[in-house]
């Protein structure tokens, strides 16, 4: 019976100590960090001091147990190093914590070296341009009804790259004769160019320490693939910014019937983002890319198909490629307007 007991004192004992020495205190200061610790200071404090010569005795037993034992010890600070998947899981679940923007941004920042020019730029087929060999009144009209505060200079064509124009810069001579290709030579910045595949971080120092606005993508054959701004970084961060400009990232609308005309050139991150569906982003960059990709062909206006569990129907077609298409979402309102 002794036996006995002793057994069930000793599990009980335990149970308690596990309990309430253990495991309580561990959940309640996770649960309200700052109204605990502050308190217990005043009891850690005295016993981290008196315990001091203890601990740095045993600690200085096992550091020779490990020399002889010719154990290396890792370095203090490198277990206390968060790597990006380990700070990403902490805002993940932090998330019913903080505001819901704060939330975005920091999954976003997080998100920039996972990101490339690629991903945000405006394709070389949407870059507006003018020819310096068109006619003075041409350009005086585009420089002037220009969305843009830097226009593109090139001559005949995109392979041939004059520079950047700032507009603001020639403002003087859009009411006289003084706007002719000489003035704009004069004005231009020289073209800056990227690698295809740099990581939006990375680019956005290179912006800063070049204190630079806008970068021209080419691939590793030297040909423009697209235009990255400093906008299409920081967006890519909070969110779009509010502007009458059209979008660089394509037409996209919320029709009354509840789906969405998209036009073919807008982002699939643009898409995901909006609508908040997961479309593939490790292919095509583009609504038409996929659609082209899972069709393997030119698509009929009328047809339809999915994109995982989202229908879409193709609405026009022009050029080998899909125009506009509308997307059927599964899920009820999305809350955005029109962009």
């Amino acid at each position: 019976d002794g036996e006995v007991v002793l057994m069930v004192a000793t599990l009980l004992l335990t149970f308690l100590i596990l309990v309430f020495s253990e495991v309580t205190p561990k959940v309640l200061g996770a649960a309200f960090p700052e109204r605990v610790a502050y308190p217990a200071t005043w009891l850690l404090t005295p016993l981290l001091k008196l315990a001091y010569p203890v601990v740095w005795f045993v600690n200085l037993f096992v550091q020779g147990i490990l020399g002889l034992l010719r154990i290396k010890q890792p370095d203090p600070g490198q277990g206390n190093s968060l790597g990006l998947e380990e700070l990403r899981t902490i805002v993940l679940e932090s998330s019913s914590r903080m505001p819901r923007e704060h939330h975005r941004i920091l999954m976003n920042m997080l998100e920039l070296e996972d990101i490339t020019v690629d991903d945000v730029m405006t394709p070389r087929n949407q870059i507006e341009a003018i020819d310096i060999e068109d006619d003075p009144e041409r350009l005086r009209q585009q420089i002037s009804t220009s969305h843009h505060t830097r226009l593109i200079v090139q001559q005949g064509s995109k392979d041939t790259l004059l520079g950047v124009l700032h507009v603001r810069r020639v403002l003087h001579a859009l009411t006289g004769d003084e706007l002719d290709p000489e003035t704009l030579k004069e004005n231009l910045e020289a073209p800056y160019f990227v690698p295809a595949g740099t990581p939006l971080f990375t680019q956005l120092r290179n912006f800063q320490q070049g204190r630079r606005r806008l970068a021209l993508v080419v691939d590793e054959y030297g040909e423009l693939q697209g235009l990255v701004t400093l906008e299409d970084l920081l967006e890519e961060m909070v969110g779009e910014f509010t502007t009458q400009a059209p979008s660089d990232m394509g037409y996209l609308r919320r029709e009354a019937d509840g789906s969405w005309l998209a036009e073919g050139s807008v982002l699939l991150r643009h898409l995901n983002r909006t609508l908040g569906l997961s479309l593939p982003l490790d292919g095509p960059k583009t609504l038409n890319g996929l659609l082209l990709e899972q069709f393997e062909d030119i698509p009929e206006v009328g047809v339809s198909l999915k994109l995982g569990d989202v229908p879409v129907e193709i609405v026009q077609t022009q050029d080998r490629a899909v125009k506009m298409a509308r997307i059927y979402l599964p899920t009820a309102d999305v809350g955005v307007g029109s962009t």
